[in-house]
């Protein structure tokens, strides 16, 4: 496996990062994760402009686009696999053990890891925690993902692949790392970036590609709609057959299926839509 750190491509083994980086210390960092097919990424500049956004939130200098695409163009090429996870994280950089940042500018790594093709449905659960729609962070994708780690615990103890939360004011927000859809009365839905939720690439395709609405939604809306939807990059669109205890019958439903079939051709189509 080969990893680029810094500014070029590094062995495994000695691929470090020091032990006072800011992204270890205090979570001081954003990253990306893109699709990549037989050594292709997908929606790459969608994902730079949004780890620009999540840069700026965070007032880390703008990350370089061009050493990015250079950086993921030979990390695909030193590690060929057909469908991967490539994960590019920037963080704060060398600095001491506080919250003040130090000097030595920000840290870049590109990594590759293999994965599969999601099934075509999925169980989720919801979660007692909330989202907060109006934290220094939301709507940024950061390194700070210990509350994901923990509600995704929970999910995989009672036979799920994702948690959903609510937001402070009781209103559907997103997953740990997806966002969601349901479909009312033939109509499809998922709430709006001001509930808190991370506008995620996939999402904005979809609400192009297949017509959704932005919504502000009640958490029990999941009890009652018809039909209920995630996206990610490495779910792409996926259909959802439990939530909690309810089941969903013929999943994926019509308009599910008809959703993933857009979105199939749509991204085969253009792999920097």
């Amino acid at each position: 496996m080969r990893i680029w750190l810094d500014g070029g491509l590094r062995d495994l083994e000695s691929a470090r990062v020091s032990v006072f980086d800011h992204g270890l210390t205090v979570g001081d960092g954003i990253f990306e994760t893109v699709k990549a097919a037989d050594g292709r990424p997908f929606a790459l500049t969608r994902h730079l402009d949004r780890l620009t956004r999540s840069a700026r939130g965070l007032g880390l200098p703008d990350p370089d686009h061009d050493e990015i695409r250079e950086a993921c163009a030979a990390v695909l090429a030193a590690n060929p696999l057909p469908l991967g996870r490539l994960r590019i994280t920037y963080t704060g950089g060398h600095g001491p053990l506080g919250s003040d940042r130090g000097e030595h500018g920000p840290t870049l790594v590109v990594a590759l890891g293999e994965t599969t093709r999601r099934p075509d449905s999925t169980a989720v659960i919801t979660v007692p925690w909330t989202r907060n729609e109006r934290g220094a962070l939301t709507g940024l994708k950061t390194t700070s993902y210990a509350e994901n780690v923990v509600a995704l615990g929970r999910a995989h103890e009672q036979g799920a692949s994702e948690a959903l939360f609510g937001n402070t004011v009781g209103q559907l927000c997103e997953g740990t790392g997806s966002n969601v859809f349901v479909v009312l009365g033939g109509e499809i839905h998922t709430p709006p970036v001001a509930s808190g939720c991370l506008p995620g690439i996939t999402r904005a395709l979809a609400i192009e590609w297949i017509g959704a609405r932005e919504a502000d939604l009640p958490l029990d809306v999941l009890g009652r709609a018809d039909e209920i939807f995630l996206t990610s990059t490495l779910r792409d669109i996926q259909a959802v057959h439990r939530v909690d205890d309810r089941e969903l019958p013929a999943t994926p439903g019509p308009v599910t299926a008809k959703a993933m079939r857009v979105f199939a051709e749509r991204s085969g189509d253009d792999l920097d839509p």
